[in-house]
């Protein structure tokens, strides 16, 4: 019986003997062992690999983002990791860019990039050459965070539901940093930001992607998903979560950082500073919430026609 890495290697050899510009894509669910396979395609066909995790673009964030050693790295050179402060913010536009010129950089050196993660739109910024909503401006920000100071928002929602009310019906009037970018990403563009940042599904038929793709993905049932994020919750723990979001605090950042609201982080935040519950709680809390992001993950690729799913043994 073949083995998944096997599947794998007579796919790669037969996509990379036919495409002009190869692109090989490992998605999965998180915890499905995306880094293991990626690690062992890079080297049996002198591959790079491009992290398409929106978690691991930040620095000090290591354990509970899953993020891959040094060791396990094996040699293999990867692009777009520790690349953000937590505090600063990233879009999948912001991604999209510097994820293509580490591509092509990679492609114009001779070898195989291979894009390696679970974060749907970060992909499918690049897979489907997705056109997105522009960079935040700090200087507009400032004034749009001052307008909505000024009456908790009641201005600028009124604003943002007169020039696009769709998004405005999804977005809640206290919710300051949603009705901040919508109504900036409105102000960039002269668009609205439901036209701006499309709601797109990967499609078969689609040709806009500037590559050739071979898109795997890794497929774990729905039972073993849930017992893998479990033991790999109570492994982050055991070796030193809590310590890192500790560590973290303590250099002054706070829950509401955006590479903070990674999943885990801003809860263990939350019990640092009130503990309530005993840690047994706290790791069944974050596993459930893995579980739910795990679920939407396959909800997004589900009918994808492109991707080929290998079964994870």
């Amino acid at each position: 019986m073949e083995s998944t890495f096997d599947i794998w290697r007579r796919l790669a050899e037969r996509h990379l003997a036919r495409a002009h510009k190869p692109l090989i894509v490992v998605l999965g669910p998180t915890a499905s062992g995306k880094t293991g396979l990626s690690i062992e395609a890079a080297l049996a066909c002198g591959g790079e690999i491009i992290n398409a995790d929106s978690r691991q673009l930040y620095r000090h964030m290591d354990i509970g983002t899953a993020k891959i050693t040094p060791e396990e790295m094996r040699g293999v050179p990867h692009r777009l990791l520790d690349v953000l402060d937590p505090r600063e913010e990233a879009t999948a536009g912001w991604y999209q860019v510097r994820a293509l010129r580490a591509i092509d950089a990679v492609l114009a050196r001779g070898r195989v990039p291979i894009l390696v993660g679970g974060s749907m739109l970060y992909l499918a910024s690049v897979t489907d050459s997705l056109s997105l909503a522009p960079d935040p401006d700090p200087e507009l920000r400032s004034c749009l965070i001052r307008e909505y100071d000024r009456d908790g928002g009641i201005a600028l929602y009124r604003r943002l539901r007169a020039i696009d009310p769709e998004t405005a019906s999804r977005i809640h009037p206290h919710n300051k940093p949603r009705l901040v970018r919508a109504v900036e990403i409105c102000a960039l563009t002269g668009s609205t930001r439901s036209r701006s940042v499309p709601r797109t599904e990967l499609r078969a038929d689609d040709a806009r992607c500037a590559y050739d793709l071979l898109v795997l993905g890794l497929h774990v049932s729905r039972e073993e998903l849930a017992l893998r994020i479990r033991a790999r919750t109570e492994r982050m723990f055991a070796a030193g979560w809590v310590g890192e979001v500790r560590a973290l605090l303590g250099q002054g950042y706070t829950g509401d950082d955006p590479g903070m609201k990674s999943c885990g982080y801003r809860e263990i935040a939350r019990h640092i500073r009130d503990p309530m519950g005993d840690a047994a709680g706290l790791v069944t809390e974050i596993a459930a919430k893995t579980r739910q992001y795990a679920k939407r993950q396959m909800t997004w690729w589900k009918g994808d026609q492109r991707i080929v799913w290998l079964r994870k043994l």
